[in-house]
């Protein structure tokens, strides 16, 4: 049965790291959540380590970057590990080849040039990776929407069957379907990546829920806190992308009720109603270790 919170004090020390999602949990798109970076702040204050967890398909530096532009102070977190930087790793292996046909945002473009420390030598040493148009590739790789504030999954469906026609792969750097910006609902990589795959199309994915984004991050943690086998929670809003990830990998989990899927708990995202969340979650056949309305 999960249990719901009122914050994150309640439980935190039960825990030597968490494992925290961006958005729609820490800021909006466009601005953090005090209660959010409040809680954070305490959390790290008490000896926790705080590791945002994300499924930006934008490398670690465009994340801290858009982090500080938003004014979300830098004592809300410890480290920082991207989808962009798990997806990096398996484009510079050559997971879909050496030529590459690109969907993606211009927002995202440093995808291809900007590495994290533990990917700079990858990247150094492996043959280049180039982008091409989509009759020459041997892959595909797909950050995202070429703009999406105006376009939907829909306006690609010819692109789809061309890629499908070649039978070429798609790394998908974002899993997630939709994102909440501000108060606007935005479409992300991992719609694309689903119409692909049903259509018969191969999307390898390296974001939550899957498991090359946890390595990463287990990785990075233990830089930090040298050899220790801590306790993590994996806090987060997506049922399907934060809570069925820490699942797999063993962790507990707090969802976020407030969140992506806020209209499910009744009228007051801060304080869901008890007697919609468990049925709910069986509904999606998961089960959270709790649950809260907001971070805070």
């Amino acid at each position: 049965m999960t249990r719901i919170l009122q914050d994150l004090a309640q439980v935190s020390d039960h825990y030597d790291a968490v494992f925290c999602d961006l958005w729609g949990c820490l800021h909006d798109g466009k601005a953090p959540f005090p209660a959010a970076v409040a809680a954070l702040q305490a959390y790290r204050r008490r000896g926790g380590v705080v590791v945002l967890l994300t499924n930006a398909p934008r490398p670690r530096a465009s994340v801290i970057a858009q982090l500080d532009r938003m004014g979300c102070p830098r004592d809300t977190w410890d480290e920082i590990v991207t989808s962009g930087d798990a997806a990096q790793y398996a484009l510079l292996s050559g997971a879909v080849g050496r030529k590459v046909y690109f969907i993606g945002a211009e927002k995202d473009e440093p995808f291809f040039t900007d590495f994290a420390a533990d990917l700079a030598e990858l990247a150094r040493t492996a043959p280049p990776i180039t982008r091409v148009d989509l009759d020459q590739a041997e892959g595909c790789v797909c950050t995202g929407l070429r703009d999406d504030s105006r376009e939907v999954p829909e306006d690609y469906h010819l692109t789809l069957l061309r890629l499908k026609n070649r039978d070429l792969p798609m790394l998908c750097a974002n899993p997630d379907i939709v994102v909440d910006y501000g108060d606007q609902r935005l479409w992300c990589a991992g719609a694309l990546a689903r119409d692909y795959e049903r259509l018969g199309g191969k999307a390898l994915y390296f974001g939550k829920p899957h498991p090359p984004i946890y390595d990463l991050a287990r990785r990075r943690l233990q830089a930090l806190i040298r050899g220790r086998d801590p306790q993590i929670l994996c806090i987060g809003d997506g049922i399907h992308t934060d809570v069925q990830g820490g699942l797999g990998e063993g962790l507990d989990t707090l969802f976020v009720t407030g969140g992506i899927a806020a209209d499910a708990f009744g009228p007051d995202a801060e304080n869901p109603d008890p007697r919609l969340v468990q049925p709910w979650l069986d509904r999606h056949k998961l089960s959270a270790t709790y649950a809260i309305g907001k971070l805070r």
